[in-house]
């Protein structure tokens, strides 16, 4: 077993190849630093990313971005309300010269998934995404094929609010380790946009990691140090949004539905990625913490008196997290 000197040499011998792909993603990305590290997070972790934001905020650019700078197979999929499942998971073709059907495979089968605004699809589309984000695999009549890892569904998708919706259901949103909003760029990273589209297309992002770099560096975050109290905290606050009395919160009336234990795993594994990032190889509590509303926001459903009073998300996570006792 590897022992946690080992641990911390190997992850900062694989910094340089960290640094390479944020470089290659900055070429193209002013800013949203934010949405570039829980990208990365999302691809050492290995979780699916759900990118929320109004129209022009690079969400696409930046998904993109991220899956050129890794030499394996990438396809963009545009959401509209008019595809089908088949159109995603590939179906079965009839050949009149032979009289037998042959599966043609869609473009799910490729290592990173770029779902562009996924909830402009009906509820049906979206649905056939969740065996190939959960097990890895997909199902075309009578035969499962296994996708080839590293295997990474990022997808945009526009708020609620804006014309032709469909809000994702349940079980597909909690398929995503992270959700992450962005808003708009600052002034400064506003002008700096401007002056590098003025007259000249940006630097083209370079391939830098191989897929079997990018296993290695999931193994190596498998390997990252959770102390048993942080465990413990990370239990607590997923448990706190299905019964916060217990942990005396105030936040009861606000909850209709809490997170699942699949929360307790994608936290983890996000505050280890997280943990990685910054060169350690342990977790600290405010690892758990840092990454927790991008973990949780998504998996806590509100009640009708928390959206009378105003409250997001985003309030009641960061209202158990401020009311929780920090190991």
């Amino acid at each position: 077993m590897i022992t946690p000197e080992e641990l911390q040499n190997e992850i900062s011998a694989r910094r340089p190849i960290i640094e390479r792909i944020l470089s290659e993603v900055r070429k193209v990305i002013v800013g949203q630093e934010q949405l570039v590290e829980r990208l990365l997070i999302g691809l050492l972790a290995d979780g699916h990313v759900l990118v929320e934001g109004v129209p022009g905020l690079a969400k696409t650019t930046a998904v993109k971005a991220l899956a050129k700078t890794v030499q394996a197979s990438f396809q963009r999929i545009q959401f509209t309300p008019d595809l089908l499942p088949a159109d995603i998971l590939g179906t079965q073709i009839y050949q009149p010269k032979t009289g037998e059907f042959t599966i043609k495979k869609g473009p799910i089968f490729h290592n990173i998934i770029l779902a562009d605004e996924i909830n402009r699809a009906p509820a049906k589309v979206q649905s056939a995404l969740l065996e190939a984000m959960q097990e890895r695999q997909v199902t075309i009549s009578d035969t499962t094929f296994t996708l080839e890892p590293p295997f990474l569904v990022l997808a945009t998708q526009n708020p609620i609010e804006q014309e032709g919706t469909y809000p994702l259901p349940e079980a597909q949103v909690d398929r995503f380790m992270l959700k992450v909003r962005i808003s708009y760029p600052t002034l400064e990273e506003e002008k700096e946009i401007v002056k590098r589209m003025s007259g000249h297309l940006p630097d083209p992002v370079s391939a830098v990691v191989t897929p079997q770099q990018i296993v290695a560096l999931r193994k190596l975050v498998d390997q990252v140090y959770v102390d048993d109290k942080v465990a413990d905290y990370v239990v607590r606050v997923v448990f706190a949004t299905r019964d916060p009395k217990r942990f005396n919160l105030d936040v009861a009336p606000f909850i209709q539905f809490g997170a699942s234990p699949r929360a307790s795993l994608s936290l983890t594994a996000a505050a280890r990625a997280y943990a990685l990032l910054r060169g350690r190889a342990y977790v600290t509590p405010f690892d758990v913490k840092s990454i927790g509303v991008d973990v949780l926001r998504h998996r806590v459903i509100l009640s009708y008196e928390a959206e009378a009073e105003g409250l997001t998300s985003d309030d009641v996570v960061l209202k158990i997290f401020d009311g929780l006792e920090v190991p």
